[in-house]
């Protein structure tokens, strides 16, 4: 006796319910092929065939999937490309300004002594040499990077024990007392001030001390303050709020005094945020261009005294060169500078929010035995 067997229909990789591993590559290519050809049609540039290419790949790919998976998967894949879509445009910005500062400030670095001399004694003459003669462009930006250096060092100075300390007297001490709201409230004014502002604030208060005209790296590193210790109040006190009030009673229940429990304990735990807040915020002002211009005004000579003289910095570098170029008739070299100034800034930018986090990871607390 023969049994008769019914054939069974063998299902197809693409008939399973889920879409092959392979699936997104294959849309991407056809997409970017796709984009290709509609932007040679109406004239090509990359930008608009990203823009065509992923519109396509979003499309394809729900499309696709709706087919084989169902509504609900096609639907978590049209969420992923809107939220890779959405990140992918908020880098772009990040990516251009690099790719633009890069290109535009390397010829300045790599210019002989940019990194070691000032503009002291630079004319148009030796920018209108540079440009007819092929000669290297002199001029640097040693003052500007020492001026920046000395007024953000004496501004956190000023800023981090004032910011700290008003950090624990509101976490610790101001149990929702008048004087802790009052200062919570003009915290958060200060925080949204113009810099500006800061600036005139600065300028005022010394003009009023010391005399009209007081122009020096000291009331700079003042007018900066202004706008870090904001930042510092808010980052601390945030990272104070989370230590754990086991450890304030563990230590209460020793005997330990409460100045001494927040000393050893409360902010040795919470130093790690602390530090990391503290280092964005000397990176939110190192960039600061206008309380600068009106505080400390600016110098084409090195200046090591912040308490007497003008002084410069990078941000007044970058736009005195840019708005009044050494040679009017020819402000390439000037330009040149300004972007190698810029680029060096964005570097100490960099270097300081690396700093932030290895300083968060070092005295990070340790959680294993």
């Amino acid at each position: 006796m023969t049994d008769t067997l019914t054939p069974v229909k063998k299902r197809s990789a693409l008939t399973k319910g889920q879409l092959p591993k392979w699936a997104p590559y294959l849309v991407l290519g056809i997409a970017l092929v796709l984009g290709a050809a509609v932007l040679a049609l109406i004239g090509f540039n990359a930008l608009g065939w990203g823009i065509v290419s992923a519109v396509f790949f979003a499309v394809g790919l729900v499309g696709w999937s709706a087919a084989v998976e169902g509504s609900r998967r096609a639907k978590d894949k049209l969420a992923t490309c809107l939220v890779v879509g959405a990140f992918l445009i908020a880098l772009l910005p990040l990516f251009s300004v690099i790719w633009t500062v890069l290109v535009n400030g390397l010829p300045g670095l790599t210019d002989p002594g940019f990194l070691s001399t000032s503009m002291n004694g630079v004319t148009g003459a030796y920018d209108n040499k540079s440009v007819e003669q092929g000669a290297p462009v002199v001029g640097g930006i040693f003052h500007a990077l020492i001026g920046t250096v000395l007024i953000t060092v004496l501004a956190t100075v000023i800023s981090v024990p004032v910011g700290l300390l008003t950090a624990v007297y509101l976490v610790e001490y101001g149990d929702d007392r008048p004087l802790a709201r009052a200062i919570t409230f003009f915290v958060d004014v200060m925080t949204g001030i113009p810099s500006i502002v800061a600036g005139l604030f600065a300028a005022a208060f010394f003009f009023a001390i010391v005399g009209p005209g007081t122009k020096t790296g000291a009331v700079a590193a003042v007018a900066l303050s202004v706008l870090m210790i904001p930042v510092v109040v808010r980052s601390s006190e945030e990272m104070l709020k989370i230590v754990p009030n086991e450890l304030r009673e563990a230590a209460y229940a020793l005997g330990v005094r409460k100045w001494r429990t927040i000393l050893k304990v409360v902010i040795p735990t919470a130093i790690s945020g602390i530090a990391s807040g503290i280092t964005l915020a000397i990176a939110r002002v190192i960039g600061e261009t206008a309380p600068i211009l009106v505080t400390a005004g600016f110098a084409t000579s090195i200046n090591y005294n912040v308490f007497s003289g003008w002084m410069a910095s990078l941000p007044t570098f970058i736009y005195t060169q840019i708005l009044n170029p050494t040679s009017p008739s020819n402000p390439d070299p000037s330009s040149q500078r300004a972007w190698g100034a810029a680029l060096v800034l964005i570097i100490l930018v960099m270097l300081l929010n690396l700093g932030a986090r290895l300083i968060a990871r070092m005295f990070a607390p340790k959680t294993g035995r």
